[in-house]
């Protein structure tokens, strides 16, 4: 059952085929805050990744744990996530919507998401459903987008209006957010810490400046133009190892009883 019907929308049409085709791309933009994730997956843990895309964190988790199933809305991106994981045997994946499926029962000894988990229609649903899936004392760590970052100043040119703090991809961006939801959805011994990590959108300017304007939510609300215009703001950040950002995110972690 899907009832996150606007995101499954989204993921399953350009937004999905686009992260699924570029998967290496978008990958490199998140990569520098794999570590603080994958700190959290022990030897022996059967891990569920949400909001897995196309299976990077899954892949990782897996080679530090006993397993790793992925679930996301996006089936262009879970088929690139099952070709990419062809050849390992402690990975799966599956379609479903996290705020309902019915994993089993007390089936995982750790949940994690590389910023899968902010478009949750009713997150405490969510993440109680996700907890019943833990077993007693299992774990939840996660990253959320705590803010734009340098990003902000690169499409600051294409005239978005500012979203409220707490609102869309910066929905469990606050500390006092998270531990009211997670603890609402059942959890205890909520921890939040705010990390930063380079985020790598391109070669050079030019490169970043056409991969960005084809990204989803600037090629839906910015219209022609779009790379021309962020053109000189990412040219301030070009380094020898590309078009580095910094990025701003939350790191949670907490325990289901």
């Amino acid at each position: 059952m899907i009832v996150n019907t606007h995101q499954a929308e989204a993921w399953n049409g350009y937004e999905g085929v686009h992260w699924a085709t570029h998967h290496d791309r978008y990958n490199a933009v998140n990569d520098a805050f794999n570590p603080f994730l994958l700190d959290a997956v022990r030897p022996g843990d059967r891990v569920l990744d949400i909001g897995c895309g196309t299976g990077r964190t899954t892949r990782l988790a897996a080679a530090r744990a006993l397993s790793a199933e992925g679930v996301d809305l996006s089936e262009p991106m879970l088929a690139a996530a099952r070709e990419l994981a062809k050849d390992l045997v402690n990975v799966a994946f599956t379609h479903g919507d996290a705020q309902v499926h019915p994993f089993p029962g007390s089936s995982f000894d750790l949940a994690v998401s590389r910023f899968g988990i902010m478009f949750f229609g009713d997150p405490v649903a969510a993440f109680a459903n996700i907890g019943r899936a833990l077993t007693p004392g299992g774990r939840l760590t996660f990253l959320s987008l705590r803010g734009y970052g340098d990003l902000a100043r690169v499409v600051a040119a294409l005239g978005f209006p500012e979203a409220p703090p707490g609102t869309g991809p910066l929905a469990l961006g606050e500390a006092e957010t998270v531990e009211r939801v997670l603890t609402a959805a059942g959890f205890t011994g909520v921890v939040t810490r705010p990390v930063d990590a380079p985020q790598n959108w391109g070669a050079d300017a030019a490169d970043a400046a056409s991969f960005l304007a084809a990204w989803g939510p600037v090629r839906h609300n910015a219209g022609d133009g779009a790379a021309e215009r962020m053109l000189p703001a990412l040219r301030t950040f070009e380094t020898a190892g590309g078009v580095l950002l910094n990025g701003e995110a939350l790191l949670v972690s907490a325990v289901r009883p």
